[in-house]
C-alpha cells in the first residue's frame, strides 16, 4: 500500500483511497449508506466518541463519495455487486478545521488499523491512500490566480439539493449549487474569509451550459427511520448526476474569486446533502 502525506494542520482535507476487491458480492444500489455505516462501525472501533460525533452531526463535517468503479449485477433486489479483483475509488473530505481529530480517527480506523473497508458481504483491501490538505486561505488564493476561467463540474454522484422544505433541485442550476457551497464555506471558514455572496450575484454573472448527454436523475437511500407502526421505513433523497460547465458574464474579480473558490472547494465538501451518505460528489477543472 502506498501514501502520500502533506502537512498535518490544515482545515480542508481529502482522502483518496484505491480499494480492489477481495471477492465478488452485492452491495445496494445506493452504496453511499452502507459505505457510511462501514466507515462508523470502523470509527466506533477505535475511537467511539469521534464516531458518535461524526454520526451526530446535523450539518455533516465529513463528506464520503461512496464506491466509485464497475459493478455489476445482482441476485439480490435493489443490489448491484462488486467484482472481484476489480479498483474502486473513495474519497472522504473533511472540511471542519475542528475536525482534524475526525480525519485521523478515519485514517487510523480505515488505513493503519485495518488495511480494508468491511462491508455486510465482503470487503475492499485498501491498496494505496492519497491526502491532500489546504488552508481555506490557501484555496482562496489558488482561485484567485486564474483569470476569468471556465469551471467544469463533474457531479459523480447524485446531487440533492434542497432549495424550501423537501423540494428538490434536479437539475445543476448555479445558483442552488453555488448556495449550497456558499453555505458549507461560511459555516467553515474563518470569518475573515467569509464570501458576502447573494443569489443575484450569482444569478445575475454566472452561466451553466450542462452536457445534455451525460446529465441523468436518480432517487437513492440515504437513511432509514421508523413509522408510527414502529416499521422500518427508507428514506430517500433525489439528485442529479452529470458535467456541467459554468462561466462568467460581466462579473466582478469578486464575484469571480468567489465562485470560483466555492467551485474548488466543492471537492472537499461534496455540493447539497446527504455528503457523509454518498451523495454530491464532484471534480472540478479550471478551463481558460
Amino acid at each position: 500500500m502506498s501514501s502520500q502525506h502533506t502537512r498535518s494542520q490544515t482545515g480542508l482535507r481529502r482522502v483518496d483511497l484505491t480499494l480492489r476487491a477481495e471477492s465478488t458480492f452485492p452491495v445496494p444500489y445506493s452504496d453511499g449508506y452502507s459505505v457510511y455505516g462501514a466507515l462508523l462501525d470502523a470509527l466506533d472501533s477505535v475511537d467511539a466518541d469521534v464516531s458518535q460525533r461524526v454520526h451526530d452531526a446535523p450539518l455533516g463535517s465529513v463528506h464520503s463519495s461512496g464506491l466509485l468503479g464497475p459493478f455489476g449485477d445482482s441476485d439480490r433486489d435493489y443490489h448491484k455487486s462488486v467484482r472481484n479483483g476489480e479498483q474502486y475509488q473513495l474519497s472522504l473530505g473533511i472540511i471542519d478545521p475542528s475536525d482534524i481529530e475526525i480525519f485521523q480517527a478515519l485514517v487510523n480506523a480505515v488505513v493503519l488499523e485495518g488495511d480494508s473497508l468491511e462491508l455486510s458481504h465482503g470487503s475492499l483491501h485498501v491498496e494505496a491512500f492519497e491526502s491532500e490538505n489546504e488552508t481555506h486561505e490557501e484555496l482562496l488564493a489558488r482561485a484567485s490566480r486564474a483569470d476569468d476561467p471556465t469551471l467544469e463540474v463533474r457531479f459523480r454522484t447524485p446531487t440533492c439539493i434542497e432549495e424550501a422544505g423537501d423540494v428538490t433541485t434536479m437539475f445543476p442550476h448555479r445558483v442552488p449549487v453555488f448556495t449550497s457551497l456558499l453555505g458549507k464555506w461560511n459555516r467553515t471558514a474563518p470569518e475573515k474569509l467569509e464570501f458576502d455572496l447573494s443569489r443575484e450575484d450569482i444569478a445575475g454573472n454566472v452561466l451553466e451550459k450542462p452536457d445534455p448527454g451525460r446529465y441523468d436523475t436518480h432517487s437513492v437511500l440515504v437513511s432509514r427511520g421508523e413509522t408510527d407502526d414502529d416499521e422500518t421505513r427508507s428514506i430517500m433523497k433525489q439528485g442529479f448526476t452529470g458535467v456541467c460547465e459554468y462561466a462568467f458574464k460581466d462579473a466582478s474579480e469578486s464575484v469571480e474569486n468567489a465562485v470560483t473558490t466555492l467551485a474548488l472547494f466543492g471537492g472537499y465538501s461534496g455540493v447539497g446533502s446527504a455528503v457523509a451518505r454518498g451523495c454530491g460528489t464532484v471534480s472540478v477543472e479550471l478551463g481558460d
